[in-house]
């Protein structure tokens, strides 16, 4: 356990956790909730690693007030949740069905009765699935839904949240559902999946326009980034690490700070039309920063359909998903968003960190996760030596609060603060969730003085 205290942040720093509807909320059949692409994932054999599905999860669509009642006790200022698409549009379209809009009218003001700002992501890859029958969002018409799906939510919601996060992830939708098949809708394009890219970066400029039309409240945007290392000394390499670093880092961020995009990653140019990337480049408030580890890249052998090969980088300590744990990456990270984009970078939130571990009760029922305190400290001490660099972070957002269903490696992966048995649903805090609260309770006590 760390004994040294960390340093002391900003007085107006976020601390918060986040969590996302289809991995916690199961009640999938309930008050006319729609189908998503992840219940039909889940649902066809062999998709996921254990063969769950989130059609229970941890049941928090029937147990929130239990859960917020855990973030109280955490101290968090901010909590991160995504609204379920088809819980307000079952089909994609048409008005919003009142009782799933009911559900985040009472959670949002659940969470401001206990003094915490909500931070509601609009889409964290549950599309209804109607529209993925229609295409997803390879269509171009998935945008425009998406905007009018935003505008239902702002004009419920939008006097109360206080940040916006249009989309989680965009990269790591692309590639997993739509280039290699890991994850839900299923497809295997590789490079032809550009214009699920394209279509989730308009839907998001023309969500932050739906936004802006209902709420005063600052608007996000909430991108993967991974530090890329090239292994190897060629001119290959170094190549192979550049176009790996265009698609994982600059394809969902330079055009959304008005650079177009990167050389290389637009695949079909007629699928951008004129007048998208203006739209795609509405001004931003906050830029969200997920991060978990960097990626070793090297040239790819001969015959492969992909131009990097993806190694694994070896000296650090390991996590139950086989991921490096590298704070020093995170530090690196934002000084290459700092240096990259300048004065057109907004503030920075780090809008999911975290890591798994197989993390088991002991004979007591208590569950101590000395790693993930050891991650969480390494972090932020990482995002203070950003702070000190000059780079404007607003605030830390720790993935998640409660153990999980983890898509497609169903409830093998642990990411919580709080224990969850998937059996009884009884929610047991870890040591992490100790130690985090009183990190908190100190930056809270030196900011009030």
């Amino acid at each position: 356990m760390p004994t040294a205290p960390l340093p002391q942040f900003p007085a107006d720093f976020r601390w918060g956790v986040s969590t996302s509807a289809y991995q916690i909320e199961g009640a999938v059949g309930a008050d006319g909730r729609g189908a998503s692409i992840w219940d039909t994932f889940a649902h066809s054999p062999g998709r996921i690693a254990d063969g769950s599905t989130g059609d229970v999860a941890c049941d928090h669509y029937h147990r929130h007030r239990e859960d917020i009642g855990l973030l109280a006790g955490l101290g968090v200022t901010a909590y991160r949740f995504s609204v379920a698409w088809p819980r307000v549009q079952p089909t994609g379209a048409g008005p919003a069905h009142p009782t799933g809009l009911d559900f985040y009218d009472r959670l949002v003001d659940d969470l401001l009765a206990h003094e915490i700002d909500p931070v509601a992501t609009l889409y964290h890859w549950d599309l209804p699935q109607p529209l993925e029958d229609a295409g997803g969002w390879l269509a171009r018409d998935t945008a425009a839904r998406f905007a009018a799906y935003a505008d239902l939510v702002a004009a419920r919601l939008g006097d109360r949240v206080t940040l916006w996060i249009t989309l989680n992830e965009p990269f790591v939708h692309m590639s997993l559902g739509y280039g290699t098949g890991e994850h839900a809708p299923g497809r295997t394009l590789l490079f032809d999946a550009f214009p699920a890219a394209h279509h989730q970066l308009l839907g998001h400029g023309l969500a932050v326009a739906a936004l802006r039309a209902r709420s005063g409240s600052p608007i996000a945007i909430a991108n993967n980034y991974s530090p890329v290392r090239t292994l190897g000394g060629t001119d290959a390499d170094r190549t192979a690490a550049a176009a790996y670093e265009a698609l994982h880092n600059r394809l969902f961020t330079d055009p959304l700070l008005g650079r177009g995009y990167p050389d290389g990653t637009a695949g079909d140019p007629s699928v951008v039309r004129d007048g998208d990337l203006a739209v795609i480049a509405a001004p931003l408030d906050v830029l969200g920063v997920n991060y978990y580890n960097p990626t070793g890249v090297r040239a790819p052998q001969e015959g492969s359909p992909l131009p990097f090969e993806l190694v694994p980088l070896d000296g650090y300590p390991r996590t139950a998903f086989d991921w490096p744990v590298a704070p020093d990456g995170l530090h690196e990270l934002l000084g290459w968003l700092h240096r990259t984009y300048g004065a057109a970078l907004p503030p920075v939130e780090i809008t999911e960190s975290g890591c798994a571990y197989d993390d088991v009760p002991d004979a007591d029922g208590r569950v101590h996760d000395p790693e993930r305190v050891a991650y969480l400290d390494g972090h932020l001490r990482a995002v203070r030596a950003a702070l000190d660099d000059g780079v404007d972070v607003r605030g830390y957002f720790v993935w998640s609060l409660l153990d999980n269903w983890e898509w497609a490696e169903g409830f093998t992966k642990r990411f919580g603060l709080v224990h969850v048995d998937y059996r009884t649903q009884s929610r047991t805090p870890k040591s992490s969730y100790a130690w985090l609260r009183d990190v908190i309770a100190a930056a809270r006590r030196q900011s009030a003085r």
